[in-house]
């Protein structure tokens, strides 16, 4: 994953269609491109000078030809300067460097026998965004990180760029002795250096990866070291860290142990780091260590709002989904991220409890409908890009990830994770395509899932149900209409999908599973009585957008019996009763009671959106909710009432509550009510340092409110 951001929004019944507003099939089609030669080690030696910023270095490269006539090699080099490239015997070779490529002509040709070693000698003497030198500030030491995705090995190691090519690799780093360096796979040793006050490690990566994963950082760094039984395991965190960072790490063992158990396979590495790295904003992956920002090192204050346990879980997954098995090409990326994002997924179900995880999954699921209608529309697997980024979007990232949930629906969960399994015994340490993982798919299943992969995976969009059900009393038999809508947008198919339908009853619970072929699907159901509740998507698996008309009474009844994602969805379905006394009780009600903050939290933002003024008291008890996100949605209702007279309350939330998130809407609050008396205090609360200067931003937006308040 190279930057997990993730926001917030529960499934509606409506969202706007909106057409796409990026029009990507105009972007060029990239294929995997062809090569002469599989690169199999580089043994990089570089000696780094921090304080110009510049090294010099040198890559002996191991290749064998893949044709028989080999006679010169075309390697990508940019921003470096190659001084001279030496044989195995130490003479020169003949090459020229431009257009971002290095072209270097052999002495005599090779077949698909020869195994061929020459070396490439050059220096960097710029800044370049592969391997970035980062000044001192007060918050973090002086470092040097690289960034190699998705093609920026190139910058500062001369070599074939390209994720299906694997090698092994040497990094042997000469550095000052303030100075720690880590890199992938074993350190095989740390000695003087060949001048005073310099010393070298030597790592070396001994399992083959793709040059993207390729990871040198170095700083002044204190390394805590942790382990799984034999797995070394450390973090390489800024001294300032060292207390705060066992804490925020300590769960890293047993995340890795997790994974071993669930995917079947244990990780396939020589050792496990985390290193803080200052230019990351979540976090990246690299063979055998993760980056991680800053922000993963938390204090226990700001821990509250800002837990970095998922991306931590997630860059863990990927040890396995992206280094052990690569996509063969970027568009079979959904490979490493949608795996790795239904795998924090899967982390979060274990770890934090079934509520929390099903959230997550509306979170994915929204994050991904937010860039269908606002953005465009697009298969997970394609080949229209202008570079790779453009893939790891919302369609690879939580997009595949509820793609992966509904192929586990389909298959059931000892089917599904014997796939995972397989899947990465028969391709570790390999290249693969999509195609490759069906094909195992339907092995271990024996199953012809083509239809499936066909319909999610190389088609784009989402199902858009409208569902209406009818309850005839005189034959005792529940109708249900269901009619799939999203073939109005282009190149987007009906699916065939099963789905589960619940039938509620006061004590009892009925589940049915159909299958959808066609746009109109209708069924019959007979039953002993009128269900209180009859619940589409049972399990939530689909991805959907939904469309349901149901009564007042079934959505009450839903919102205190179902499912966390099934009470969400009844208390914004409440909406149309919205003045309705049986719904602003039962709103009320569930703002304060309900066992899942999410939904006490969204009964907050209903009553303050259609009862504000009359469910103050309710928001001055759930303003003391012992959820930090109940606390700050009851003060932005009561901020939005504009009472002067709850000035000093706020001011008191701010001072007194842990926090970081309360105390901005405090902040905020005083904006809402107050006068330019408040301004002084607003100014100093800008001051006050909070992660991802939560504070401050409050503190600025509260004194423009007063500054240019609403008319």
């Amino acid at each position: 994953m190279k930057r997990l951001v993730v926001f917030l929004l529960l499934l509606s019944a409506h969202l706007g269609l909106v057409g796409q507003q990026i029009d990507i099939y105009r972007r060029p089609v990239k294929l995997e491109p062809d090569r002469d030669f599989d690169a199999l080690h580089y043994k990089v030696i570089l000696d780094v000078d921090v304080q110009e910023k510049q090294l010099t270095g040198q890559n002996t490269i191991t290749l064998t030809p893949l044709r028989s006539d080999l006679n010169s090699v075309t390697l990508d080099a940019v921003s470096l300067v190659v001084s001279d490239v030496l044989d195995s015997k130490g003479l020169p070779l003949s090459f020229k460097q431009g257009n971002n490529k290095l072209n270097i002509d052999f002495s005599r040709s090779y077949s698909h026998r020869d195994t061929v070693t020459f070396t490439v000698k050059y220096f960097l003497k710029q800044q370049v965004s592969g391997l970035k030198f980062i000044d001192q500030t007060e918050t973090n030491p002086f470092q040097v990180s690289s960034d190699c995705w998705p093609n920026q090995a190139r910058q500062w190691i001369p070599c074939y760029d390209y994720p299906h090519d694997k090698v092994t690799q040497e990094m042997i780093v000469t550095v000052d002795n303030n100075l720690k360096v880590l890199s992938n796979g074993e350190l095989i040793g740390i000695s003087e250096g060949p001048e005073k006050g310099k010393h070298t490690y030597h790592w070396k990566q001994s399992k083959p990866h793709s040059t993207y994963l390729i990871n040198l950082s170095i700083a002044a760094y204190t390394v805590i070291e942790d382990s799984l039984g034999d797995l070394p395991v450390s973090y390489w965190v800024y001294p300032r860290h060292e207390q705060d960072a066992k804490r925020s790490f300590a769960k890293t063992p047993y995340m890795i142990d997790f994974f071993n158990r669930i995917y079947g396979y244990d990780y396939p590495w020589e050792k496990y780091d985390q290193v803080i790295s200052a230019h990351q904003g979540g976090g990246a992956e690299a063979t055998s260590a993760s980056l991680l920002g800053e922000g993963a090192v938390t204090t226990r204050q700001e821990e509250i709002d800002f837990s970095f346990e998922g991306i931590i879980a997630h860059e863990i997954a990927h040890q396995w989904w992206g280094d052990l098995v690569t996509c063969r090409s970027w568009e079979h990326t959904w490979i490493n991220e949608s795996f790795a994002t239904y795998s924090d997924y899967l982390y979060k179900r274990f770890d934090w409890g079934e509520d929390e995880a099903a959230l997550d999954l509306v979170r994915k699921q929204g994050a991904y409908l937010r860039e269908a209608h606002n953005s465009y529309m697009r298969p997970i697997v394609f080949t229209q890009y202008e570079n790779p980024g453009q893939n790891f979007d919302s369609h690879t990232y939580p997009k595949g990830a509820a793609v992966l949930h509904m192929l586990r629906f389909l298959l059931g969960d000892q089917t599904f994770f014997r796939v995972i399994s397989e899947f990465l015994h028969r391709f570790e340490f390999q290249v693969v395509s999509t195609q490759d993982f069906m094909q195992c798919a339907k092995d271990v299943s024996g199953m012809n899932l083509d239809w499936f992969f066909e319909q999610f995976l190389f088609k784009p969009g989402h199902a858009v149900f409208e569902v209406a059900k009818h309850w005839d009393e005189t034959t005792m038999t529940l109708s249900l209409e269901i009619k799939q809508t999203q073939d109005k947008w282009e190149h987007v198919p009906i699916y065939r999908i099963p789905v589960q339908i619940g039938f509620y009853h006061q004590d009892e619970k009925r589940v049915e599973k159909v299958w959808l072929n066609e746009s109109l699907e209708k069924f019959e159901f007979k039953l002993d009585k009128a269900p209180l509740l009859v619940r589409f998507d049972e399990g939530n698996y689909l991805l959907k957008e939904l469309t349901y008309p149901q009564s007042e009474e079934e959505l009450l009844f839903q919102a205190e019996n179902d499912d966390m994602t099934g009470r969400l969805w009844a208390i914004d379905q409440l909406k149309a009763f919205h003045d309705s006394p049986k719904t602003i009780q039962k709103w009320t009600e569930l703002a304060k009671q309900d066992e899942f903050w999410a939904v006490r939290e969204a009964a907050v933002k209903r009553l303050s959106e259609f009862h504000r003024s009359s469910s103050k008291a309710v928001f001055l008890e759930t303003c003391r909710d012992r959820n930090s996100k109940v606390r700050a949605a009851s003060i932005t209702a009561l901020g939005k009432m504009k009472d002067p007279a709850m000035l000093g309350n706020f001011k008191k939330i701010y001072e007194t509550d842990e926090s970081y998130l309360v105390k901005a809407q405090a902040l905020i609050a005083i904006g809402e009510t107050g006068n330019s008396t408040q301004l002084r205090f607003l100014s100093e609360a800008a001051k006050v340092r909070s992660p991802r200067n939560t504070l401050k931003n409050a503190a600025e937006q509260a004194m423009e409110l007063i500054k240019n308040p609403n008319p």
